[in-house]
């Protein structure tokens, strides 16, 4: 799945889902009578019907796993991942299951959480889209801490899951490198990673310990958290 092919599933979802809050809500002219009792749109019970409706579209999806980019096999020497932290962790995604690194956004939880890993949902280009966290999937701590003087951004990556796009913010993002195969080959025969969940393989890069992500068991998961 391309990244333009991610975008126009939210793109359908937007048109599927009365997006009032853009026209007559909080992101439109105010002119909405519930928002004076409201506040803001996400306390709305419509807001949060919409949301709930996106979820449900996440579980009705039927897996498609065509859907998904598969990298040619063929006089392939290096493959493309992207290097993120979680926590104290680095990791490692194979771009194929990226649609686009984006800044931070604001989360609104949802009063019925589906699942633990659920964060809520987060406003992409007037679409509605899920939130989860990435380091409760992967049984990861967390917590950060960053040396001092240290320029740290926080991102969000939206991924292709097979429901459709979600995001899960990361504490930093390395960038994009093309790694031998051969390294990744090797690593994944190691058998150090054997307990690490999603997990293909563990290299050193730049100096870290680096967990290469399993990107279809992890968009499996994903999916599930959703359903």
């Amino acid at each position: 799945m391309t990244g333009a092919d991610s975008f126009s599933l939210i793109h359908e979802d937007a048109q599927a889902i009365d997006d009032c809050w853009n026209r007559i809500g909080i992101h439109g002219d105010k002119s909405c009578p519930l928002l004076g009792e409201h506040i803001h749109c996400r306390n709305c019970a419509v807001y949060g019907a919409a949301a709930t409706r996106l979820l449900d579209r996440y579980a009705l999806q039927q897996e498609d796993r065509g859907q998904i980019a598969v990298e040619l096999q063929s006089d392939v020497k290096t493959r493309s991942l992207l290097m993120f932290r979680l926590g104290e962790e680095w990791l490692a995604l194979a771009t194929r299951s990226l649609v686009e690194v984006a800044p931070l956004q604001a989360i609104h939880s949802l009063p019925h959480q589906r699942s633990r890993a659920l964060l809520g949902v987060a406003n992409v280009r007037g679409a509605l889209v899920a939130c989860l966290s990435l380091a409760d999937l992967l049984g990861l701590d967390s917590a950060s801490s960053v040396t001092p003087g240290a320029r740290v951004t926080p991102r969000m990556l939206i991924i292709a899951a097979q429901g459709g796009p979600v995001m899960v913010p990361v504490d930093e993002v390395d960038g994009i490198h093309a790694i031998d195969e051969r390294l990744l080959d090797a690593a994944s025969r190691s058998g150090s990673h054997a307990s690490a969940r999603f997990t293909r393989g563990v290299l050193s890069f730049k100096g870290r310990s680096l967990r290469w992500l399993d990107e279809e068991q992890l968009l499996s998961a994903v999916s599930r958290s959703l359903t």
